[in-house]
């Protein structure tokens, strides 16, 4: 056998070491490069196979270890009530996403996952302030959201004023319950930038290009990108999902960038596979997709720091963002009625009396005062999943202690005149709901609820207050109630409904939608000819704090 000198050994040993040196670094991995260094250096080494797998974001059910590491899996999520135990805690929540994490770090690049939550709704279910005036309650959120380990928002944001469920009445006239329009949010820890072109109600999804793009181009500075809603791409065909590989090339050309395919991804990897292969969707697309998702991850910093820690639990419930939710609540409300005119005002209440009435079905039930996405994607009902203070708590926590509260859900009128009560508060409105559940065509109150408004206010001097998502056929009833109050959903902290009811604050809340007299006249919108509401957009009368009021 041939002896190697040893200097070419060594000179061997050398290369060899130094291409090794060379093929193990890797730009992506090093926090020191630029984003967008990293970012190139990661897409020119990734797989189609690879790159369709981060456009995905699947339910948390049909998640696994497996499944990430093998589809490498870019976003998993949860839907409404997919939690990982019953009342799940933070720290239920963290472990979970950290074992995803662990099979998205074991694929053959190691990208992370992020998880998606729908936080902006009140996430935890800790407390909920429905709206957020001002921006009231969004950092809250965010902090939230990083307690449980949850990097994405969705289905968030505001319309008119109204909770991301988006409980509107269209300018068609129709009244149905959308899903978000538009809603971005960039932080350090919670990032996206989300389209949810969706609505569940038979309204196909936007695909038009130029829209899609006209929304990039203003949002272009945030480097985000743009998802879909859940299994939004399914109803871009009537029926749902009738041509699934249509729905995926319609999608992806518009410029959706990350699908919530919540079950039946590996249909979506297929159908992509085979549109790209067969040049029917461009590699600079699926580049161009991608490129949007890792931006994000590497912005957020989740490839240095991919695991959740507890550090942070002890921000969920704590007293801080009570307050916020609190105020939020008296940010909120709207006194739409306030006695037969100004100079005999009902509000604020007095409070001290001998006794006082409180009645209505929400009075004493916080899932209601909720609504829908709490606990489970259509809300709860009672007070037994929930931590707050209801309406009829916080009326308790805030009259004089001599007051005695009495409270029955629905009296009738004998009750009602035989026991001295020196007014009333009657809590009513609709039960929770979410998306096309809460689709309705009368809009009423549901029963008992207009029982209970005639029963108490033909006998009594009455403050209605009416829990809804959206405003509610209170006309017939206008007349009979001395002071009524749009309470919208003051989620768990009631105890800001008591805060403007008895003047501790003053109202200052202004309609963010026109309230109709009868259902008939929609659609009906500030504009029309036939403009005629019980009461316009933006108003809300205002009342001024005042000290405690003690006579009787």
């Amino acid at each position: 056998m041939a002896k190697i000198p040893f200097l070419l050994v060594g000179l061997w040993l050398l290369g060899s070491w130094t291409s090794l040196l060379e093929a193990e670094y890797m730009k992506y991995k090093d926090p020191k490069q630029s984003i967008d260094t990293r970012v190139q250096d990661l897409i020119t080494r990734m797989t189609l196979e690879e790159k369709i797998g981060q456009m995905l974001q699947i339910e948390r059910k049909y998640a696994s270890v497996d499944v990430l590491k093998n589809y490498f899996i870019g976003s998993v999520m949860s839907e409404g009530g997919s939690m990982p135990a019953p009342k799940a805690s933070a720290e239920n929540w963290i472990d979970m996403v950290n074992e995803f994490q662990k099979g998205a770090l074991s694929s053959r690049l190691g990208i992370p996952m992020f998880y998606g939550i729908d936080a902006v709704h009140g996430h935890g279910t800790v407390y909920k302030a429905t709206i957020f005036p001002h921006n009231i309650g969004l950092g809250a959120t965010r902090e939230k959201v990083i307690a449980c380990a949850k990097h994405y928002v969705g289905d968030g944001g505001t319309i008119n004023g109204i909770d991301g469920n988006n409980t509107v009445i269209d300018r068609d006239g129709l009244m149905r319950v959308h899903m978000p329009g538009y809603f971005s949010s960039i932080s350090k820890g919670v990032a996206t930038i989300m389209v949810s072109y969706s609505s569940w109600n038979g309204i196909k999804m936007h695909t038009n290009h130029d829209m899609i793009t006209g929304f990039l181009k203003n949002t272009l500075h945030f480097k985000g990108f743009v998802i879909s809603d859940f299994e939004g791409i399914d109803r871009i065909t009537s029926p749902p999902h009738a041509n699934f590989t249509y729905s995926v090339e319609a999608g992806v050309s518009a410029g959706i960038d990350m699908f919530m395919i919540p079950k039946f991804f590996t249909e979506f990897i297929n159908d992509l596979t085979i549109l790209v292969k067969n040049k029917l969707i461009p590699m600079s697309r699926i580049d161009d997709a991608v490129k949007r998702i890792l931006w994000v991850k590497f912005m957020m910093g989740i490839f240095e720091n991919p695991f959740a820690d507890y550090s942070l639990v002890g921000y969920l419930g704590i007293q801080k963002h009570r307050k916020l939710a609190r105020e939020a609540v008296r940010k909120s409300l709207v006194l739409l009625k306030n006695g037969i005119s100004a100079e005999k005002p009902i509000l604020p209440l007095t409070k001290k009396v001998p006794k006082i009435l409180v009645a209505g079905t929400h009075a004493d039930n916080l899932g209601y005062q909720c609504g829908g996405w709490t606990i489970e994607w259509q809300g709860v009902s009672g007070n037994n999943h929930l931590e707050g203070t209801t309406i009829l708590t916080a009326i308790k926590n805030t009259v004089d202690p001599e007051t005695t509260v009495i409270y029955k859900e629905n009296p009738d009128t004998e009750f009602v005149e035989s026991n001295g009560f020196s007014y009333a508060i009657v809590v009513v409105g609709e039960h929770p709901y979410a998306e096309m559940e809460g689709d309705s065509m009368n809009l009423t109150i549901p029963s008992p609820g207009p029982e209970t408004i005639t029963n108490v206010c033909e006998a009594i001097t009455c403050v209605v207050i009416i829990i809804s998502g959206r405003p509610l056929v209170i006309e017939p009833y206008l007349a009979l109630i001395d002071a009524l109050v749009a309470g919208w959903l003051p989620g768990s902290e009631g105890q800001g409904v008591a805060d403007v009811l008895y003047g501790d604050y003053g109202f200052t809340g202004k309609l963010p939608r026109t309230w109709f007299k009868s259902v008939d006249q929609l659609p009906m919108n500030v504009g029309d000819p036939h403009y005629d509401p019980l009461f316009p957009f933006g108003f809300g009368l205002s009342t001024q704090p005042t000290k405690a009021i003690y006579s009787e």
